[in-house]
């Protein structure tokens, strides 16, 4: 028995930042940025909205693309760097927020690769027995964690939500999953403070190694993708659709390149999203299911790198 995706949704927040509006805010410029990075604007939540706000209106789409009620849900697993709160994990108020009741719900935190990360967990639990079906979103709010005076990193983030729906199937749906993390290299992306006796100890702010993060991000997707493709015995060739991480353009190009997959068949979504972390595969496939890109029965390669490091990859035969 395996899984399969049997429906996707998004949500992006209503407010929308350009590169001029930045350009107004810290010292950059538009074509500073879309040269770098191929980002030309980017999605802010408002005030009032929490992480599993997004994640709801995310997880709605997904279920009714699959043609299933809230109350038949029986795992939920949220991909987030940044929860509602210390805890309870974003899912148990994802939950709540739905109306579901009963099966087990939890948080995921592998950053960036966090989506890739809670799909291959869930995929298991539903090929498994331990769950009938599954939610399993990504949402983030980074514009809480940014320093918005550092053009190095405010620049690139922004916030959102995609979720799938998984349903058990006795033909290949989740084809393989390959998970990895390289602790060693912590400091090189992190968000460094932490909580104590009410008060936060470091800093709240995202920090990167830019030239550290591109140079690891790049060899490691290529070498998740070639394993994927290895250990179903297929070629570059035999894939329909790459989806990757979207963290820069920069990146997606280069990694399509090693692994011989023309951008043709690469879904990106980072020149009008920028970077959601967890959110960003999600939010990527929901886009080409949805606009009719995916077809029955195509092969569709998502690649993951995030901090911790963490990376990894999932093929799915649609």
């Amino acid at each position: 028995m395996r899984s399969r995706v049997a429906g996707t949704g998004s949500y992006l927040p209503a407010q929308v930042v350009t590169n001029h509006d930045l350009a107004r805010r810290v010292d950059t410029s538009d074509a500073w940025i879309r040269t770098r990075t191929g980002i030309r604007e980017r999605r802010i939540a408002a005030p009032a909205e929490t992480t599993s706000d997004l994640a709801l209106h995310a997880a709605r789409g997904a279920l009714d693309a699959a043609g299933i009620t809230a109350a038949e849900l029986d795992l939920i697993v949220v991909a987030t760097t940044t929860p509602d709160m210390v805890f309870p994990s974003t899912a148990c108020i994802l939950q709540a927020k739905l109306g579901a009741r009963g099966g087990p719900a939890f948080d995921v935190q592998a950053v960036c690769s966090g989506f890739v990360y809670a799909l291959a967990i869930a995929d298991r639990m539903v090929a498994g027995g331990l769950a009938r079906n599954a939610l399993v979103v990504g949402a983030e709010i980074y514009s809480r964690i940014l320093d918005w005076s550092d053009r190095g990193t405010c620049v690139l983030f922004g916030d959102g939500a995609g979720a799938v729906v998984l349903l058990p199937s006795a033909t290949p749906g989740i084809v393989g999953a390959h998970l990895h993390a390289d602790g060693s290299q912590a400091d090189a992306l992190c968000v460094p403070g932490s909580l104590s006796e009410g008060a936060v100890v470091g800093s709240p702010f995202l920090r990167m190694d830019g030239g550290t993060v591109f140079k690891f991000a790049v060899r490691v997707l290529a070498e998740a993708g070639n394993e994927a493709l290895t250990e179903a015995r297929l070629t570059a060739d035999d894939v329909d659709w790459l989806i990757p991480h979207q963290a820069n353009i920069r990146i997606i190009e280069a990694t399509a390149k090693r692994l011989g997959i023309p951008m043709e068949r690469v879904v990106t979504t980072v020149e009008r999203h920028a970077n959601t972390s967890a959110a960003s595969i999600p939010l990527a496939l929901d886009e080409a299911a949805r606009d009719g890109r995916l077809e029955t029965g195509q092969r569709v390669l998502l690649l993951g790198v995030g901090g911790g490091f963490t990376w990894g990859s999932i093929l799915i035969q649609w």
